[in-house]
């Protein structure tokens, strides 16, 4: 269970010397979380999300469903047959509580839970999450080149005047202005629902459902005990 940027008491020293140091302040958490053992979760997870699609409840978001990208409804945290990725999103949330010393008299709670199917040639549009503290997404199947998914930095201001930076170099992470997760099947990422957010077009050069990038997504509150 890994997060990003590091906090500010283990980011490293900007020169050898104790008198010049660097300290980010205000972080964009991004947490990152591998399930164990995803196989048959993801299997179970692929009958259920294509069968919700046969049923033909659809809704347009952020997806490009003029191109062929499925929507579920948002209400699928309430189907029992969803119980076990459920439990596998509420043990990371529970650890989130827990590392940002939230209260414990409040608990952070699934509030909508969904599903899309991007074939190749769909991604989603950059968006946000309003009416909602924590957002994220579990990878149930991603073919390669499936489309990675984009966080933009949300500093607008910084683009009035940007520096510029050593080609050659690679760029400190607390200088970058997009951050890029590779979707991994089994891999859950957790992201303030504020942050603004797209994905990549499916390249993917499988055929049929092989090619199909699958996610469930979620939004998440602070809610009382």
């Amino acid at each position: 269970f890994t997060d990003a940027p590091k906090p500010a008491s283990q980011s490293k020293p900007v020169a050898a010397t104790e008198s010049f140091i660097q300290k980010p302040h205000f972080p964009t958490l991004i947490f990152q979380n591998d399930v164990q053992q995803c196989n048959d979760l993801n299997k179970t997870l692929l009958d259920l999300i294509y069968a919700e699609r046969e049923s033909g409840v659809a809704v347009n978001k952020s997806n490009t469903a003029e191109l062929g990208s499925w929507h579920s409804a948002t209400n699928l945290h309430k189907n029992a047959d969803y119980a076990p990725i459920m439990a596998e999103i509420n043990s990371a949330l529970a650890r989130i509580s827990d590392d940002l010393t939230y209260s414990k008299d409040h608990v952070l709670k699934v509030t909508s839970m969904w599903s899309i199917i991007n074939p190749p040639g769909n991604g989603n549009r950059a968006h946000c999450h309003p009416n909602s503290l924590w957002s994220g997404v579990y990878y149930v199947q991603a073919p390669e080149n499936a489309g990675n998914i984009e966080f933009i930095d949300p500093r607008t201001a910084l683009v009035m005047n940007q520096p510029k930076y050593e080609n050659k170099k690679k760029r400190p992470r607390d200088c970058w202005t997009k951050a890029n997760y590779k979707p991994v099947p089994g891999r859950m990422i957790i992201f303030p629902a504020w942050l603004y957010h797209g994905v990549a077009s499916n390249v993917s050069k499988e055929i049929g459902r092989a090619g199909d990038r699958i996610i469930i997504s979620f939004n998440v509150n602070q809610m009382k005990k």
